[in-house]
């Protein structure tokens, strides 16, 4: 492992750097060295491109979900890099996802068809997610967690699907909801949260992260691919992350994709990006990303994917720093 150690360790990207030290060998966050990391970060050249449409008034002169340079996914790609939390800069974009989120247009398009509320609620749940990692939150962040509660379905997930048989929730609009419930129990301490994050959770389990219970096939090849950024997708990596960040990796029946994802370490110790849902273009298209993050590869290393391979694994006790390694 020590290849893999030092390449993460020495990333030309501060974010990797961080991520590794705080998500993977458990270092504090709120040490010096963590903090200095940080601050590199919020200068990076990473962040510098998330942030460069911005206009004079500090906000991205698109729709908010505009894939994947409006508001809502910047913050959220933000959050998912280790950025300092309490950058006041950053809220007139939160004032941008607030007026999307609570406006009369997107709550129009709230329905509840057969007792169940149709709703894309990854939406709300990747705002409840970052706006806590931002340190952006106030009481209208709260409001976001007790729609996401009224609105789970009695399998204990959400869906956005109009038909009025659809019965059972969606990973895609689950997952996400089930991650940003879990950090709000823990910063809140919200006991409602941590119930409705408890029972989203059983959606996957009983599935173990990607197959159908009918059947035990798989439910979706790209369930079973690794991405960075999986944005509103999911893959194992990404559920695996969430189970660890809720502490639900121990659970057995996370073990099946544990084990998909050890599979897929390379020669060299790293995890590859095998699908990508971005494209680095100058062109308005739906997609358009302002970054590489790495790209796709069957035989290279992906920084980004591997740093959160090892948090899942480590979270799991299934890696563990070799003995002797210099850090």
């Amino acid at each position: 492992m020590a290849g893999v150690i030092s390449t993460l360790l020495n990333s030309d990207e501060p974010a990797i750097r961080y991520k590794f030290r705080v998500n993977v060998l458990g270092q504090d966050p709120e040490s010096a060295a963590c903090h200095a990391l940080r601050e590199e970060n919020k200068g990076s050249p990473r962040v510098r491109q998330l942030l460069s449409e911005r206009d004079e008034t500090g906000q991205i002169p698109h729709h908010p979900y505009s894939k994947w340079v409006g508001a809502h996914w910047v913050l959220a790609d933000l959050a998912g890099i280790g950025y300092p939390p309490g950058d006041e800069t950053l809220i007139p974009l939160r004032e941008q996802v607030y007026r999307w989120l609570f406006g009369q247009s997107h709550q129009s398009r709230i329905k509840t068809i057969d007792g169940r509320v149709r709703r894309c609620a990854s939406q709300e749940g990747n705002a409840l997610f970052y706006l806590l990692v931002l340190g952006l939150a106030d009481e209208r962040t709260n409001e976001l967690a007790s729609r996401l509660r009224q609105w789970q379905w009695p399998d204990g997930g959400w869906n956005c699907d109009k038909k009025p048989d659809a019965q059972n929730a969606s990973f895609m609009e689950s997952l996400i909801p089930l991650r940003g419930l879990a950090l709000h129990a823990r910063v809140t301490g919200d006991r409602d949260s941590g119930a409705a994050a408890e029972r989203a959770a059983d959606i996957f389990l009983k599935r173990h992260l990607f197959r159908r219970q009918s059947d035990g096939s798989v439910i979706h090849d790209d369930f079973v691919r690794l991405h960075y950024p999986c944005y509103w997708h999911y893959d194992i990596l990404f559920g695996l992350k969430v189970m660890a960040e809720a502490g639900f990796i121990h659970d057995e029946r996370c073990g099946e994709a544990l084990d998909l994802l050890e599979a897929k370490r390379l020669p060299d110790d790293g995890f590859p990006a095998e699908k990508k849902y971005y494209r680095v273009t100058e062109k308005r298209v739906s997609g358009r990303s302002l970054g590489n993050w790495g790209g796709t590869s069957k035989q290279r290393m992906n920084e980004h994917v591997t740093v959160d391979a090892l948090f899942a694994l480590r979270a799991a006790g299934r890696w563990d720093i070799p003995t002797g390694e210099k850090l």
